[in-house]
């Protein structure tokens, strides 16, 4: 049996000169959160409609769950729900109203949208509120309640368009927690376009770097990291001056130097003891308070891609 919910080849958009996805290609399991990663205007908007079929490619194809998508979109769409740029509610219904009119939509006998919005509804802790106008509600909110519409008829993929953009931390976990909780129960594909670096580690595991409609790496962000990263050690402290920073350069274990607010961040070449590092600092006159050791993180990974693609351009 095919695990394969999305697969392209050479996938390519044009938009007159501009070359917004170029010779995408790429495999993704059924199952997973996979993250597509990439600065704004990199093509991952594109990407995403070129999947549900709302765009045809100028060169290429793509498949989902074995659907053409310039020949059998709607068949796609049918077994797909998409969270985009806009939240796509009706701010004057309630979120129950909201809700049954999407379910409508989708044909579900009326026992089943019932059923399936005190389900969802429940999940996302909007039950109680479910008779409440949605426009009075706030943005997490109403992010949540679109999550729950492109949930609501049970489709294997759900495609999510930045979903955390525009919330406020406390909000942005809430919705991954609630959302990451769902998908394990449901077993749904979550495509997840975004540029939160931190959101992506938390909720995904297969990532695809992506810049100027290039694909640049796809894996899972440990092995990313793993990868992508030298070896790093933190240190808190203060003394961090310009003779202590010229000595640690000096020093053939160390690739680079960086002090940020008193924390001082050596990135090494390989795994070593850090014992001869921190005697030295502490010897040239700095004083140490706490060390980190640690790997890179998959936003070092990011940029890394980052720096390497605009050298090679």
């Amino acid at each position: 049996m095919n695990n394969i919910a999305i697969r392209t080849e050479n996938l390519t958009r044009d938009f007159g000169s501009v070359r917004a996805v170029d010779h995408l290609n790429l495999e993704v399991p059924k199952g997973i959160v996979f993250g597509f990663l990439g600065p704004n205007g990199s093509g991952k908007t594109t990407t995403i409609r070129l999947l549900l079929g709302l765009l045809d490619p100028t060169e290429g194809r793509a498949e989902v769950f074995g659907y053409d998508t310039r020949t059998q979109a709607a068949e796609i769409r049918e077994r797909a729900g998409a969270l985009l740029e806009h939240n796509g509610l009706y701010e004057r219904l309630s979120a129950q109203d909201n809700l049954d009119y999407f379910g409508r939509i989708y044909r579900m006998p009326a026992a089943e949208r019932a059923a399936r919005i005190e389900e969802l509804l429940t999940h996302f802790g909007l039950w109680e509120r479910r008779t409440q106008i949605v426009k009075d509600w706030s943005k997490g909110m109403q992010q949540k309640l679109a999550i729950a519409r492109a949930l609501m008829h049970r489709p294997p993929l759900v495609i999510l368009d930045e979903p955390t953009s525009g919330l406020d931390p406390i909000a942005a976990a809430s919705l991954r927690d609630d959302l990451l909780s769902l998908v394990e129960q449901e077993g749904v594909t979550v495509f997840l376009n975004t540029h939160n670096l931190p959101e992506a580690e938390k909720l995904c595991s297969l990532v695809g770097v992506i810049r100027q409609g290039k694909l640049l790496a796809v894996d899972s962000p440990d092995r990313l990291r793993a990868q992508g990263g030298s070896p790093m050690v933190e240190i808190t402290g203060s003394g961090f001056t310009d003779d202590v920073l010229a000595m640690l350069r000096s020093r053939p274990e160390v690739a680079a130097v960086e002090v940020t607010n008193g924390r001082l961040r050596l990135d090494l070449h390989e795994q070593i003891e850090v014992g001869p590092l921190v005697t030295a600092i502490v010897t040239a006159g700095a004083q140490v308070e706490e060390i980190r050791k640690g790997s890179a993180s998959l936003e070092d990974v990011f940029l890394t891609l980052m720096r390497e693609e605009s050298q090679e351009a």
